[in-house]
């Protein structure tokens, strides 16, 4: 079988995350669920980086211990994971034993390659982003994510001659095009390489919290040389060397635009050093923003993605996130496009379609549908949507996908409005025309609903409860069950409105 190893960016827990953090691990969640429809074994990552200096204060705030406080946020990050439906395969903490294990694996390798010196560091530190920033990059003086003015540092570290690794990125990226997209993220650390590459300090002195340098005692590993590694020790890199050897490299690292460079050049000329395969791409998604502004936890313009997902339920949040925001892209959300899509997409067309075919094969057959010799022009309709949504999900086109399910559903409306079944039902002589006409549009119904699953997971094994199909099937397949008639005989049930509309409120 094939396999595909698919992690996040793993996040601070200085605080809960927002809909920004959870727009990243939803659209994930979809390419997990997606492969594992296509036909991949999947293996999916995510995690919590703990070891930040912003966790300790935090803590400390609180008047806890960091890993007490840490177990606490775990705790409360897994709770939002699961109430938006996060299939992740395993959570990796940074405050496990197996990453300590991997991170100081992975240093002693970088010093064995020859790649570590000692020296002092002056420079501009930002606390929020946990990054050093070339006076260069500031804007008035400020860090320009989080609009904050940066932390002189001056300390004796451990480097990694990352300025080493310019020319053989440049080349890696010549000759695979691929290893990131967008293409704009591309270009935009493509002129990072070409502008050159200063050392990279991997050590702080003046930092306790965190995960001692081998060989030095007095020095703890920079937050972002641990927080890479997170990628590898949630394969018990440096342990049991099988579950590394089975899913190394990794097949995709999902990842916010600002980390970009982390990703794409550090963690690239890292695993160069260590003599270690590279992921095999990177794909940098764009900000949610609201109401016109960063996402931010510093900034205050968040939403709690428990907020938005109560008001109207889990699956109506991930379809908005998918639908709305082109992958790869900014996209920006108001309560006031999240009611629109709600209605448009699921309570008006979605929802309502369910609701006509059901309760008309129930009025006219008693529930009961046969597959009839001769079928309509949806069969050629789903085939091509099911076609085109396999080549948009592979593309991570995301937005494209869920089109592609939408608009067969779209169709599966017009058809129905074509074909006039409560006209059909008052001629006995056209009754096959009938069972023909309310098959054809289930069926529709029931491929576009499979097409949704990675989507909206829960509504999805609902509305095939309701055609009469089971979704727990195992293993489910996209080549197998999205077949038309695959599913053979339905039997279906009506029940009550599963998105009922919002009305306009004052």
């Amino acid at each position: 079988m094939k396999k595909f190893y698919l992690t996040t960016a793993i996040d601070y827990v200085n605080s809960r995350p927002h809909l920004g953090t959870a727009y990243e691990k939803v659209t994930a969640d979809v390419i997990a669920r997606f492969k594992r429809l296509a036909g991949y074994e999947t293996h999916f990552v995510m995690g919590n980086d703990e070891h930040s200096l912003n966790v300790f204060k935090k803590a400390e705030e609180l008047g806890l211990e960091p890993l007490a406080y840490c177990d606490r946020m775990e705790a409360e990050f897994k709770t939002v994971w699961e109430k938006l439906h996060i299939s992740f395969d395993d959570f990796i903490r940074t405050t496990e034993a197996r990453h300590k294990v991997s991170v100081q694996e992975l240093v002693r390798r970088l010093q064995d390659a020859g790649d570590i010196f000692e020296s002092k560091y002056e420079g501009w530190y930002c606390n929020s982003c946990e990054a050093f920033k070339p006076e260069k990059d500031l804007v008035d003086g400020n860090c320009p994510l989080h609009q904050t003015k940066p932390e002189w540092l001056e300390e004796r570290n451990h480097f990694f001659k990352l300025s080493k690794y310019r020319e053989p990125l440049l080349d890696y990226y010549r000759e695979h095009p691929e290893f990131l997209v967008p293409e704009l993220r591309r270009n935009e650390i493509l002129n990072v390489l070409e502008s050159g590459l200063d050392d990279l300090s991997i050590s702080r002195e003046s930092q306790k919290w965190g995960i001692p340098v081998p060989f030095d005692e007095n020095s703890v590993v920079y937050v972002w040389v641990d927080a890479l590694i997170n990628y590898i020790s949630a394969l018990d890199f440096g342990g049991d060397a099988s579950l590394f050897e089975t899913w190394w490299p990794a097949d995709l690292h999902i990842i916010g635009k600002d980390i970009t460079r982390f990703h794409c050049i550090y963690w690239p000329a890292m695993l160069m050093s260590a003599g270690l395969p590279l992921p095999r791409q990177v794909f940098g998604h764009g900000f949610v923003m609201f109401k016109g502004e960063r996402m931010s936890k510093s900034l205050g313009t968040v939403v709690d993605p428990l907020e938005a997902a109560e008001r109207f339920g889990p699956d109506p949040l991930r379809v908005y996130l998918v639908r709305e925001i082109a992958y790869g892209q900014d996209g920006d959300f108001s309560w006031d496009r999240f009611e629109a899509r709600y209605n448009s997409d699921l309570a008006n067309n979605l929802g309502n379609l369910v609701s006509r075919v059901t309760s008309m094969s129930e009025k006219y057959f008693d529930g009961h549908l046969t597959e009839p010799d001769a079928s309509g022009p949806l069969r050629e309709t789903a085939s091509a949507a099911v076609s085109e949504y396999a080549e948009a999900m592979e593309a991570l086109a995301l937005h494209d996908g869920a089109a592609c399910a939408f608009g067969l559903i779209d169709r599966v409306n017009e058809f129905i409005t074509e074909s006039e079944p409560w006209a059909l039902a008052k001629d006995p002589e056209r009754r096959d025309e009938l069972a023909r006409v309310l098959f054809d549009a289930c069926e529709a119904t029931r491929i576009a609903t499979l097409l949704l699953t990675p989507i909206m997971p829960s509504s999805a094994q609902t509305i095939c409860e309701r055609l009469g199909f089971d979704l727990s099937l195992e293993p489910l397949r996209l080549d197998r069950h999205a077949r038309w008639g695959a599913a053979g005989a339905l039997r279906t049930t009506k029940g009550p409105a599963m998105w009922p509309r919002l009305e306009a409120k004052t």
